[in-house]
C-alpha cells in the first residue's frame, strides 16, 4: 500500500537533502519507538535516490566487530568485496580482513564517500553503495535507490550521497566509533547521514555519535504515532472500510497511532475491530504478537502481582493502587492475600513493565493502552465477571459502579437496565450526550423485553446523534425502521432524514400524530424542535420561530432539543423582528456562568447582534459562548465556532475568522457530520477570496456545491454565495450572475432577503450593472432597498447605496449616483464593518475619478486603501491602487503601509496569530489548547515558531510585540474593535 502521512517529517528530510546538495553535509537523527515507521519513512524518502549506503544493526550481531561498517563498505573491509549476495547471504563475515582500529575504519568510510561523490556512483561500481533500507542482504534489483538496467544511475556531480544507519542501538561499538570519526571530518561534502534509533538516550549508542546527532545544528526527526485521519487512510489502503472519524480517534487512543500495531489489529480482527471501536464501554483487543509478549511477563509474576495487574485492567487504563488491591481481593486466596502487600506486588508489576508509577502521582497506569488490552482480554469470563463485581463494590462513582455491574452481567437484567436508563436520562438532561448514549446502550443490551430494548435503543441513538457519534446513519435508520411503529420511532427516523426534506416532514408529521403532547411533553418538544430545524433548513423564519416556541413551552428544561432557543431567536430575526427580539431578551450572565439554556440564548443574541450591526457585542458574546461550550453537543460547538467566525469576518478580524472556520470544519469532520458546516464552507470561501487565496476559496465552494446538488434551500444558498463571493473578488461579474441565479427562484420560498442576515442583492445588482443590464439590476436591488429602509438597518442601507451608486453611474445619471454614494457615507458613520466601508469608498472614488474630480476621488480612494491595507485584502487593494494611479496619484505611501504588514502579527500564519493572541492575553499553554481545540504540543510547536519570527524570548515581550501592531493585532484595550 502507499505510504501514509509524515508530510512534515518528509519536508525536514528534503530540506536537509537540499543543503547537502549545496555542499553542506547534514546529520539527521530519526528517532521513535519500535513499529512507529522509522524505516518506512527513510525508505519513502530515499525511494528515488540512486546513491545510498545502507547498514542496519541487528541485536544478535551487536558484538560483531565492524559488522555494520562492513555492510556499508563490503564484507572484507576493502570496499570491493564480492557483494551482499556472496556466501550464504546470511551476513556472516568470517574470514574478512579487519581494520586495525576504529580510526582506520573511519578513514576507509571517508574514502568511500569521497569516491562516491567524485564518481557519481558507488565505490568500484559495487551495488552495495546503492542498497536501500528495505533491501535484504542478498541484493534486490527493485530496491529503493537501486538503478535498474532500464534506468542507469545518473552521473550528476551535485547528487548528494545518503548514508543510512538503521537500528543504530544494535550496531557494534567499533562501527559507531568509525562512523563518528568519519562524520566529524565532513566539511564541504555532499553527504546526508541518517542515523535511525529508537531512543537517542539509549546507552548502547556511542557518546560521541550521540553528541553529534543531538547537537543544535543536527536535524532531529521525532516520530510519534499517525493521527486519526492518517489511520483512517491506512485502513482504507488495507481494504478496511467504515473507519469513521470517531472510530479512528479511538483506534489512535488505543494504539497511540503506532502503524505496526494498527496494521496487525486490522489484519487480525477485520470488521470485528470496527464493532469494538464503536462501543465506548468495550476494550478493543491487542495484536496477538503483542499479547504474547505481555502474557509472558504476566506469567512470570507472583499470584499477588498477577492479581494486582488484572484488577487494574478491569478498573481501566489507570487507577489508585488501593482500589486495584481492593478489587484484587476477589482474585486471591486468603493465605495469598495475607502473605503479600500492595506495594510489594506493585513493585514487581512495575519491574516487569506491566504497570508504571511515579513519585507524587497517586495513580498507577499501564505503560501503553495495548498492555491494558492484552491483560484484560486474557481474563476468562468467570474471572472477569468476578473482578467487575468486586470493582462495582469498590469504586465510588455511580456511573462507574453501574458500568462494572453491566460488564459482569451474564444475561438480561431488567432492574439493572432500568438503573442504567435512569442514569442515562439524567446525563441527557445535563447535555452530557456521549455519557448518556453509553448508559442507554448498556440498558438496551440488558433489557429483557423487546419494547424496553427498542425504547432504550431509540433514546441511545438520539443521544449519539447529539454527541456526533453515529458512524453510519443509513445503517441506524434501517435498524430503527424494523422497530414497532410509534411516535419515538417516527420522530427519530425523521431526525435521521433531514436531507430528504419531504420524507423528513412526512415522518415528523406521523410522529406528531402518534404523540399526545399533554401526556408526552418531552417527545412532543423534540418533534416540535425538529420541525423548527426543518423549517430553518428551508429559510422559513416565522415557522421556525413558531415551532421552536412550542418546543420550549412543552418542555422548557429539555436539552435534547439542542439549540432550540437559537432557532427561535434566529427565526424571529429572519422574519424581520431582530431589534424587537433583542430588546425583549432578559439580561444574561457571563458565558462561563451560564446554564445550557442561557448559553443558547447568548449564542442567539450574538448572532442577532451581528445581523443588526453590533459587531463588537457580537464578537464578545460569541467568543464567550465558544470558550464555554466544550461540553456541549458537537453540532452546538460547530455552530458556535461558525457564528463567531461570521462576526469576526464582518468585523474585519479575518485571521481569527480563518482560525474559527478551520476549527468548525475540523469539528464537523471529526464527528462525521460535514453537512452541518455548509455555512462555514461559505464563510471560508468568502474570507479566502477577499484575501486572494482563490484556490482555497474554490476548494470550499466546490464542497458546498456537492451538497447543493440535492436542491435543498440552505445548501443551494451557501454554495451560491461561496461561488459569488469568489467571482466578485476575481472581478468576474458574469460568474457572479451564474452563481446567484438559483437564489432568484429560492427567494420567494423563504426569508432570504431580510437585511443583515444573508446579503446578496447588492452583489447581484452590481454584477448586472457591470454587464450593462440596468433593468435586471434595478429588479434585484429595489426590494432590498425597501426592506432595508423599513428596518432602518444602516449596514444594509450602506451596501444598497453602494450598489445604487454603481448602478446609476452605469446608467449615466451622475446626480443620482452622487446622491446614492453620499447617502452611503452617512450610513457608514454608524457601521462597524470595515470591508463594507472600504468597498463604498472604493466605488465612490472610482466614480469621482471617472467624473474628472480627481482630488475628491483621491480622498475616497486613500480612505479605501487605508482600510484594505489593514484588512490585507489584495484583490480589492489592487483595484484601489489602479484607481489611484489613474488619478495620477500613484501608489504613494502604500509601500510603507505594506511594509508594516511584514512586521509583527503579519509575519504569522492565522493559526500562529490565534495562539499568539491567546498567550499574550495571559492564558497558559493548556488553556490555549483548550480554547483552540488543539494539543498542548501543538501550542508549544507554534510558540517555537512565533518567538523567532517576532524576535522575542518571553510571553511579556510577545504581548508588547503584538500590541505595537495596534488594534488589528487583537491585543490591547482596543483589540475588540474593528479596523
Amino acid at each position: 500500500m502507499e505510504f501514509v502521512g509524515r508530510t512534515d517529517s518528509l519536508a525536514l528530510l528534503a530540506a536537509a537533502r537540499e543543503r547537502a546538495r549545496a555542499g553542506h553535509p547534514q546529520r539527521v537523527l530519526v528517532e521513535g519507538p519500535a513499529g512507529i515507521g522509522k524505516t518506512a519513512l527513510v525508505r519513502r524518502f530515499l525511494r528515488d535516490d540512486t546513491h545510498v549506503l545502507y547498514g542496519a544493526g541487528e541485536e544478535a550481531e551487536s558484538e560483531l566487530a565492524f559488522g555494520v561498517l562492513e555492510q556499508l563498505l563490503g564484507r572484507d573491509g576493502t570496499g570491493d568485496g564480492s557483494g551482499p549476495g556472496g556466501g550464504n547471504g546470511t551476513g556472516s563475515r568470517a574470514g574478512g580482513r579487519r581494520w586495525a582500529d576504529a580510526h582506520a575504519a573511519g578513514a576507509a568510510l571517508l574514502e568511500a564517500l569521497d569516491e562516491a561523490q567524485g564518481a557519481g556512483g558507488a565505490p568500484d561500481s559495487d551495488d552495495r553503495a546503492t542498497r536501500g533500507p528495505d533491501t535484504p542482504r542478498t541484493s534486490a534489483p527493485d530496491a529503493p535507490g537501486t538503478p535498474t538496467p532500464d534506468t542507469p544511475a545518473p552521473n550528476t556531480p551535485d547528487t548528494p550521497i545518503a548514508l543510512v544507519l538503521d537500528d543504530a542501538q544494535w550496531a557494534d561499538h567499533l562501527s559507531l566509533q568509525a562512523l563518528t570519526f568519519a562524520v566529524r571530518r565532513l566539511r564541504a561534502d555532499r553527504v546526508l547521514v541518517l542515523v535511525v534509533v529508537r531512543d537517542a538516550e539509549d546507552t548502547r549508542l556511542a557518546e560521541g555519535l550521540r553528541r553529534l546527532f543531538t547537537a543544535d545544528d543536527a536535524v532531529r526527526v521525532r516520530l510519534d504515532g499517525l493521527g486519526p485521519a492518517e489511520l483512517a487512510e491506512l485502513g482504507g489502503g488495507m481494504g478496511v472500510r467504515g473507519l469513521t472519524a470517531q472510530a479512528a480517534a479511538r483506534l489512535h487512543a488505543h494504539t497511540a497511532g503506532n502503524p505496526l500495531h494498527v496494521k496487525a489489529l486490522l489484519e487480525q480482527e477485520g470488521a470485528g475491530l470496527l464493532e469494538a471501536l464503536g462501543e465506548p464501554g468495550v476494550t478493543p483487543p491487542a495484536p496477538k504478537s503483542f499479547t504474547a509478549l505481555v502474557l509472558a511477563k504476566l506469567a512470570a509474576c507472583s499470584p499477588a502481582a498477577d492479581a494486582l495487574v488484572c484488577a487494574a485492567a478491569v478498573l481501566g487504563t489507570h487507577c489508585t493502587p488501593a482500589d486495584a488491591w481492593e478489587v484484587a481481593g476477589a482474585d486471591l486466596l486468603d493465605e495469598e492475600r495475607r502473605a503479600a502487600d500492595v506495594l510489594t506486588a506493585l513493585e514487581e508489576a512495575v519491574h516487569t513493565g506491566l504497570l508504571t508509577e511515579s513519585p507524587g502521582d497517586p495513580l498507577i497506569r499501564f505503560p501503553h493502552p495495548l498492555v491494558h488490552a492484552a491483560v484484560y482480554h486474557q481474563l476468562g469470563p468467570s474471572r472477569r465477571a468476578a473482578l467487575h463485581l468486586s470493582a462495582a463494590r469498590t469504586v465510588r462513582d455511580q456511573a462507574h459502579r453501574l458500568r462494572h455491574r453491566a460488564l459482569a452481567a451474564a444475561g438480561p437484567d431488567p432492574d439493572l437496565a432500568a438503573e442504567l436508563a435512569a442514569l442515562g436520562r439524567k446525563f441527557a438532561a445535563e447535555g452530557a450526550w456521549a455519557n448518556a448514549a453509553g448508559q442507554l446502550t448498556a440498558a438496551a443490551r440488558l433489557g429483557p423485553e423487546p419494547a424496553a430494548y427498542e425504547q432504550y435503543t431509540l433514546e441511545a441513538v438520539e443521544c449519539a446523534l447529539l454527541a456526533g457519534d453515529v458512524p453510519d446513519m443509513g445503517e441506524v435508520a434501517q435498524r430503527i425502521a424494523r422497530f414497532t411503529p410509534g411516535g419515538w420511532r417516527s420522530y427519530l427516523l425523521g431526525r435521521l432524514s433531514l436531507f430528504d426534506l419531504d420524507r423528513a416532514e412526512a415522518l415528523l408529521a406521523d410522529a406528531w400524530h402518534r404523540c399526545d403532547p399533554a401526556a408526552e411533553p418531552v417527545l412532543g418538544a423534540r418533534i416540535a424542535g425538529q420541525f423548527a430545524a426543518l423549517h430553518g433548513s428551508m429559510s422559513h423564519g416565522a415557522e421556525m420561530a413558531e415551532w421552536a416556541d412550542l418546543a420550549i413551552r412543552l418542555a422548557p428544561d429539555d436539552t435534547a432539543t439542542d439549540m432550540i432557543r437559537v432557532l427561535r431567536l434566529t427565526g424571529l430575526a429572519m422574519s424581520g423582528r431582530a431589534p424587537q427580539t433583542l430588546a425583549e431578551l432578559a439580561p444574561l450572565p457571563d458565558p462561563a456562568l451560564a446554564t445550557p439554556a442561557q448559553l443558547e440564548e447568548l449564542l442567539g443574541r450574538g448572532t442577532l447582534r451581528e445581523w443588526t450591526g453590533d459587531l463588537t457585542g457580537a464578537v464578545r458574546d460569541l467568543g464567550g459562548v465558544f470558550g464555554a461550550c466544550h461540553g456541549r453537543a458537537a453540532s452546538f460547538r460547530v455552530v458556535a465556532a461558525t457564528a463567531l467566525a461570521s462576526a469576526e469576518y464582518r468585523a474585519g478580524r479575518w485571521d481569527d475568522a480563518i482560525v474559527h472556520t478551520d476549527l468548525a470544519l475540523s469539528l464537523a469532520a471529526d464527528t462525521d457530520q460535514p453537512h452541518i458546516a455548509l455555512y462555514c464552507r461559505m464563510l471560508a470561501a468568502q474570507v479566502h477570496a477577499v484575501r486572494g487565496a482563490f484556490a482555497k476559496a474554490q476548494a470550499h465552494a466546490r464542497v458546498a456545491r456537492v451538497y447543493a446538488a440535492g436542491g435543498h434551500v440552505n445548501p443551494t444558498l451557501w454554495a451560491a454565495l461561496a461561488e459569488a463571493h469568489l467571482a466578485r473578488a476575481q472581478g468576474r461579474p458574469e460568474e457572479v450572475l451564474a452563481a446567484l441565479g438559483p437564489l432568484l427562484a429560492l427567494a420567494p420560498r423563504g426569508d432570504l432577503e431580510e437585511p443583515g442576515t444573508v446579503p446578496w442583492a447588492d452583489l447581484l445588482a452590481e454584477a448586472w450593472a457591470a454587464l450593462g443590464d440596468e433593468k435586471h439590476a434595478v429588479q434585484a436591488l429595489a426590494p432590498y432597498e425597501v426592506l432595508a429602509t423599513q428596518r432602518g438597518h444602516h449596514g444594509a442601507l450602506l451596501v444598497a447605496a453602494r450598489a445604487r451608486g454603481t448602478l446609476e453611474a452605469a446608467r449615466g445619471d451622475t446626480v443620482a449616483a452622487e446622491r446614492a454614494f453620499r447617502s452611503g457615507l452617512k450610513h457608514a458613520a454608524h457601521v462597524e464593518a470595515p470591508f463594507d466601508r472600504a468597498l463604498l469608498h472604493l466605488a465612490y472614488g472610482g466614480f469621482l475619478r471617472r467624473a474628472g474630480r480627481r482630488t475628491r476621488a483621491g480622498e475616497q480612494l486613500r480612505t479605501a486603501r487605508d482600510l484594505l491595507v489593514r484588512l490585507d485584502a489584495p484583490p480589492d487593494l489592487g483595484r484601489c491602487e489602479r484607481e489611484l494611479a489613474a488619478c495620477g496619484l500613484g501608489p504613494a505611501g502604500s509601500a510603507a503601509e505594506r511594509e508594516s504588514r511584514t512586521r509583527g502579527a503579519a509575519l504569522l500564519t492565522p493559526q500562529e496569530l490565534a495562539v499568539a493572541r491567546l498567550v499574550a492575553s495571559g492564558l497558559t499553554n493548556r488553556q490555549v489548547a483548550r480554547e483552540l481545540v488543539i494539543s498542548v504540543k501543538t501550542v508549544e510547536y507554534h510558540l517555537g515558531r512565533i518567538f523567532p519570527k517576532l524576535g522575542v524570548d518571553s510571553r511579556t515581550r510577545l504581548m508588547a510585540a503584538l500590541a505595537a501592531d495596534g488594534p488589528e493585532s487583537g491585543v490591547g484595550p482596543s483589540a475588540g474593535r474593528a479596523p
